[in-house]
């Protein structure tokens, strides 16, 4: 059982080509299981090579719109359009925020979900409810290595947090500011907590940051709080909680992290609830909380690129997994690049860059969507040479650009 795609494959044509991928993205024997199994062996042997103490499991959602794909007929209703929902779990390091690989995909379609963990859950289940089986099977793909779940504020839910606790996971979420915890004997929500923080003084600045595009300072602070109430036992998929389920005191660390301009003036708070030990300071939970953005950049970077993966023309939720699968391996070989040190690695990235056609900012070496725009120029332009010649392909350069030859 072949795990994907190693090459370009060899066909004689570009028809050819197409009917190759196409065939193999429709191909019934292939599950996503196995053919996932590269994105494991990266993750574990990136992980090997370091053994960091922690690493972060970024889990998080994006719609895949296609409302304009009236052939694909398993298209989900997702209120705004018709499409696909894709989750992942992407697992990021903690040093420097790099991407490594996604440890699990899902794409749930109108009447089934598509997933590389077997068994695939049903589409009826919540995302949140099918979290647990994914942090347990993650945690056995990077033995050794701790892992932090990084959730936004989705995830923010007292009776989840009590499950993950009980078996023994780390989490760190973007909390609400309405609901309540108990802090220094009194029942107050979690955005009047942090008012009183900043009263205190509390705050200590960390590091100067950008937000959108402008210079700004982050400071942080923190407080150890109970999360006293009950939770709320949902029903299936999209219909309303029904009953309040009770629970044990919960005890959490609360990090509220701003980020200021140059005058004071608060830009933007978050509100984080984790469990992660003392050890790690609460600068450090803020900046890790930071680096989940990185999963909003592998979807930009799966949506563009050169990838387009809202414009893919496979009719089924479950062709597309599989094209999803095999696109996600590029991400990762662009990540690997990117996280590369020395000069043959330098090299490599600005040639590129080049062939991209992308400019960068000042100052900036790389983007990974430059990257992988530019991998796709230097396959294309070697299989070219494989299958012409480099003497056919001057020949070719100088007839179309009428080049005098005598």
């Amino acid at each position: 059982m072949t795990h994907g795609l190693h090459a370009l494959p060899a066909a004689a044509s570009a028809f050819a080509t197409t009917q190759a991928a196409w065939r193999f993205y429709n191909n019934p024997r292939t599950p996503l299981p196995a053919l996932a199994q590269p994105l494991l062996d990266a993750a574990h042997q990136a992980i090997a090579q370091t053994q960091p103490p922690w690493a972060l499991l970024v889990h998080d959602q994006s719609v895949l719109s296609y409302s304009h794909h009236a052939g694909k007929a398993d298209r989900a209703d997702l209120d705004l359009t018709w499409g696909y929902e894709l989750t992942s779990a992407l697992l990021v390091e903690t040093a420097s925020g790099s991407p490594i690989a996604p440890l699990e995909l899902r794409l749930r379609a109108a009447d089934q979900v598509y997933s590389t963990r077997d068994p695939a859950p049903s589409p009826e289940t919540d995302w949140l409810d099918e979290m647990l089986p994914t942090m347990r099977a993650a945690q056995a793909v990077v033995p050794g290595c701790r892992l932090v779940h990084v959730i936004d504020r989705e995830g923010d839910s007292v009776g989840h947090y009590r499950r993950w606790a009980a078996e023994g996971l780390t989490f760190l979420v973007r909390a609400k500011a309405k609901p309540r915890v108990q802090w220094e004997g009194q029942n107050l929500p979690l955005g009047a907590v942090a008012r009183q923080l900043a009263e205190q003084g509390a705050f200590r600045p960390t590091r100067e940051v950008e937000f959108h595009g402008r210079r700004a300072w982050q400071e942080v602070t923190e407080a150890a709080v109970v999360l006293t109430r009950p939770a709320w036992e949902n029903r299936r998929r999209g219909q309303a909680r029904h009953r309040r389920v009770p629970g044990p005191p919960l005890p959490l660390r609360l990090v509220v992290s701003r980020v200021l301009d140059a005058d004071g003036t608060v830009l933007a708070e978050w509100l984080l609830l984790t469990n992660l030990p003392a050890e790690v300071s609460a600068a450090t939970v803020a900046l890790w909380y930071y680096w989940r953005w990185r999963v909003e950049s592998y979807f930009k970077l799966l949506k563009g690129a050169g990838q387009q993966l809202e414009n893919w023309q496979q009719e089924t939720a479950e062709a597309i997994s599989r094209r999803l699968v095999v696109a996600s391996m590029a991400c990762v070989v662009v990540w690997r690049l990117a996280r590369a040190e020395g000069a043959t690695a330098s090299a490599t990235r600005a040639a590129l860059v080049r062939l991209s056609g992308r400019q960068m900012g000042w100052g900036i070496e790389y983007t990974a969507p430059a990257l992988l725009a530019g991998l796709w120029v230097l396959l294309t332009a070697v299989t070219a040479v494989e299958e012409y010649g480099l003497e056919q392909l001057q020949a070719l350069r100088r007839e179309i650009l009428g080049e005098d030859t005598s």
